[in-house]
């Protein structure tokens, strides 16, 4: 049995301004920052100590793991860094202002193109897509990871990690549109053999 640790990177600059970023390399704000060490902090206070660490080629996921490691006395543990967890891809949307967006296009547009599992926005990724490049990387290099690891942690985005939600919890199509990730809030998985057997979610 192992223990898989998912945790989307604290708050971005763009994430405080509302605007998507997708695959623009933004930093952490102090806040970001802020819930990255504390993040690790709760894990330490759980006794973990991390084999094996993942995440995307975007500075905000690799701050927040390297915190993350730091907080648990960790700070020279390297992360594997895998473009395959990068953020979904928000193509003519990003950089734009959310509300922006929404007066332009409408509520209902917007919510379409941000939340629905299987419709991209104009020239980008949606849900399903992003999976299509987050979910081989995690069937073939992470969960082999947790059957040889007490210990793996994951830090990435929220889409990449929605993905993976999807495949771990069993979230239907339907369903995963509603479904949130905070920054900077870890999610433990029990892995037994490459299964699921338990979740617990470490909030502030």
């Amino acid at each position: 049995m192992s223990t898989l640790i998912l945790i989307r990177h604290g708050q971005s600059t763009w994430n405080a301004e509302n605007r998507f970023t997708g695959w623009v390399n933004v930093p952490l704000t102090p806040q970001g920052e802020a819930e990255a060490t504390a993040a690790g902090e709760r894990l330490a206070a759980e006794g973990l100590t991390i084999d094996v660490a993942y995440t995307s080629e975007l500075q905000r996921a690799i701050n927040t793991g390297q915190r993350v490691l730091a907080a648990m006395g960790q700070p020279d543990l390297e992360q594997i860094r895998s473009w395959e967890l990068n953020e979904r891809f928000y193509g003519a949307l990003t950089g734009r202002n959310k509300q922006q967006t929404r007066e332009e296009f409408g509520e209902e547009q917007v919510h379409i193109w941000r939340r629905s599992y299987d419709i991209p926005p104009p020239a980008g990724e949606s849900l399903a897509d992003t999976g299509k490049r987050t979910l081989p990387f995690f069937h073939d290099t992470i969960v082999p990871a947790t059957r040889e690891h007490d210990v793996v942690l994951v830090a990435a985005h929220g889409n990449s990690l929605r993905a993976i939600l999807k495949e771990l919890d069993g979230i239907s199509d339907e369903d995963i549109p509603s479904v949130n990730i905070d920054t900077g809030v870890p999610y433990l998985y029990e892995m037994t053999d490459g299964t699921p057997t338990g979740k617990r979610i470490l909030e502030a």
